[in-house]
């Protein structure tokens, strides 16, 4: 446990999927949390410990009372880029600390190197950091393991075969409470402060492989049939902005017939590296079909 008057972590996107477990992480540390939500209501599912802070990236001024007596903040950017240096000019000055929650877009694997508008922001504000001088860790997670609860647990729980585009392709999915886990750490660590970390699962895995250790967990068979980039983009339309879409499909047909980049960054952070089978255990509720 941390004394009393350890000053406090600010996680902003405290209700994403990241940020939510972050919150925990830090509470069961024993440090005092602020969550920044952009709606009063949406902090009702978060721990009743954590301080709840109303604010938006997109009015930088109204981050001043979160950050006030805050010493380190979790920044992952969810808002347009027009306020980012504004923002990173406010986190600079006034906490120590900053995590930032970007991607692997400097990594050389293919995979990384498809044209990509979020890779780019996160690039433009890793320099506006290091520019304005905290002292600053980058998280670079490549592909979650909670991708797949968007992308394929709707069909297996309908009891329907999971089609889906490029399914040779390999990638190594990362469980969202190892980079949660590894988040937290370089947070309160001052031995972890200041580095750039890849993180990715531990094992290079096709995509076809990952639907059937979804069907493993489960103790169902769950065919996999191949989707082509055309149905995908049809199926996609009005759900998934179009340049994410051609992200997408260029990652993973650049990733056909060769083995994930695979880092050892989360072991060697937490001592061990979640599987995407241990994940899919862990959450198999989520794919259960209702009538079994």
């Amino acid at each position: 446990m941390h004394p009393t008057n350890t000053p406090a972590v600010l996680v902003t996107g405290a209700t994403g999927r990241i940020g939510r477990l972050i919150v925990g992480r830090l509470l069961d540390a024993g440090l005092p949390v602020r969550a920044l939500v952009r709606r009063p209501d949406a902090a009702a599912t978060l721990p009743a410990q954590a301080e709840v802070f109303t604010g938006d990236l997109t009015e930088p001024e109204s981050l001043d009372p979160a950050l006030t007596g805050a010493d380190a903040v979790f920044l992952v950017w969810t808002a347009p880029p027009d306020s980012a240096a504004a923002v990173v000019e406010r986190l600079a000055a006034r906490v120590r600390r900053v995590v930032f929650l970007s991607s692997p877009h400097r990594t050389p694997h293919p995979f990384f190197q498809q044209p990509n508008p979020m890779a780019d922001l996160h690039a433009h504000i890793e320099r506006l950091i290091a520019a304005a001088g905290p002292e600053a860790t980058v998280l670079r997670p490549g592909m979650l393991a909670s991708n797949a609860l968007a992308w394929w647990a709707p069909a297996i729980r309908a009891g329907q075969a999971v089609r889906w585009p490029y399914g040779t392709a390999e990638t190594a999915p990362v469980d969202d409470r190892d980079v949660a886990d590894v988040a937290a750490r370089t947070l309160y660590d001052p031995d972890l402060a200041g580095g750039d970390h890849v993180l990715t699962g531990p094992e290079s895995m096709t995509q076809a492989a990952q639907v059937r250790a979804v069907g493993e967990a489960l103790g169902l068979p769950v065919p996999f049939e191949e989707m082509t980039p055309e149905e995908f983009r049809r199926v996609s339309e009005g759900s998934v902005p179009g340049a994410v879409v051609d992200m997408l499909l260029g990652a993973w047909n650049a990733a056909v017939g060769r083995p994930a980049h695979v880092t050892t960054a989360v072991a060697d952070l937490l001592s061990e590296a979640r599987t995407f089978r241990r994940w899919a255990a862990d959450h198999a509720a989520a794919f259960r079909p209702s009538a079994s």
